[in-house]
């Protein structure tokens, strides 16, 4: 990896992404941990998130034909574990990070399969990042106008996820544990791809995977993937490529411009290798912003910090293939990225355009997965 013909710094760190993301892949995240501490074969799996569908082909893949339900982004429903002969998997997809009328047809679908459950059932529910918005069932008198204005509202205040999934919680008749108050069945397992710090379940989706002690049901949760996973992924990786791991931290929770003056001050002055930074940082948004996700955001304000500057190559992209309203999972960033009209563009969250025009944005495709952001920078002798 380190040399060869044709590969470019962008090669390199583009390769080190994708190793990361493979390691949290929901199905084969599952499926290890399925193999590592077998459960009872469930008389029902759901499954909601971007990685909804991969996580429950997992499931599937394991326990045969089980009933089975998959909430997932528009644009991630296909299922490529599908063919001939293999379990029917129901897929609804919804709005992400706005939830939209499928939201609520999830969110209503997701409640009553949950309360359809007869005394001896055994529910594996399978949980991933965006399930906040991708399943609701509002509390009365709450619409999807309001709940989609309040979203909206918490996007552009640079609220971190934890605030947000305080408030959706509110909102909300299956999140914070509420999903399984009308559950009565014998057995809940969760597993669940962490998109949170500290992986907290109660988090995690707003809390959509918490079974509360009051259930009486027997249960088990376990964290099956998470950003730490990832960046362990990617370090491993490059020590089998020779190339020099000097930074590895998950540490972006934090405004994108706080994160960018921080990632430069390391690059400015570290010596030569990868340099990996994991998280979900923040942005505060104008009125009436652009184009462009946090992490688009973030490469252009880095790009300032390493204005100028040979050999120093950055990027910055979310797990799961998309950054907010975007195509793309984020953006490159190099010495040479910075130039007139970029803080314009940064200033009116309109980063998007300003990266496609130089070549700059990374657009994979939905991963399958989602444990945040990564930030992946290398620093050349």
């Amino acid at each position: 990896m380190e040399s060869g013909a044709g590969t470019t710094a962008r090669d390199v760190l583009a390769r080190l992404w994708r190793a990361g993301v493979a390691a949290v892949e929901g199905r084969a995240a599952v499926a290890r941990a399925l193999d590592a501490a077998p459960v009872p074969r469930p008389d029902l799996v759901l499954s909601v998130g971007k990685a909804a569908v991969p996580m429950a082909r997992a499931a599937l893949d394991r326990f045969g034909a089980v009933p089975a339900l998959a909430v997932t982004k528009h644009g991630h429903g296909d299922d490529d574990g599908h063919r001939d002969g293999a379990p029917a998997l129901e897929v609804i997809e919804a709005g992400h990070p706005v939830p939209d009328a499928e939201s609520l047809r999830a969110g209503a679908a997701l409640r009553a399969r949950v309360a359809a459950c007869g005394p001896e059932a055994h529910l594996l529910l399978l949980v991933s990042g965006g399930a906040s918005a991708l399943a609701e069932d509002l509390e009365p008198g709450v619409t999807l106008g309001y709940l989609a204005a309040e979203t909206k509202r918490l996007l552009a205040s640079g609220a971190d996820i934890a605030a947000m999934n305080a408030r959706r919680r509110q909102l909300s008749r299956i999140k914070g544990g509420r999903l399984f108050e009308a559950f009565r069945g014998a057995r809940v397992t969760v597993l669940a791809i962490s998109d949170v710090a500290g992986d907290d379940i109660a988090v995690i989706g707003s809390g959509i995977g918490l079974v509360p002690d009051t259930a009486r049901v027997a249960q088990e949760t376990r964290i099956v993937a998470s950003n730490a996973v990832a960046r362990a992924a990617i370090a491993a990786e490059a020590e089998a490529a020779g190339l020099p791991l000097r930074e590895n931290a998950e540490t972006l929770y934090r405004d994108v411009g706080a994160a960018a003056a921080m990632i430069g001050a390391r690059l400015r002055a570290g010596p030569p290798g990868l340099h990996l930074w994991g998280g979900e940082p923040t942005v505060v948004l104008p009125e009436r912003p652009g184009r462009g996700g946090r992490n688009q955001a973030l490469a252009l304000a880095l790009a300032r910090e390493i204005a100028g500057r040979a050999g120093v190559t950055a990027l910055v992209a979310g797990t799961d293939g998309t950054d907010g309203p975007t195509d793309a999972a984020g953006a490159f960033a190099d010495g040479a990225t910075w130039a007139p009209g970029a803080a314009e563009a940064l200033a009116r969250a309109d980063s998007g355009p300003w990266l496609a025009d130089r070549g700059a944005l990374f657009a994979p495709g939905p991963t399958g997965t989602n444990v945040m952001d990564l930030a992946l920078a290398r620093v050349e002798a």
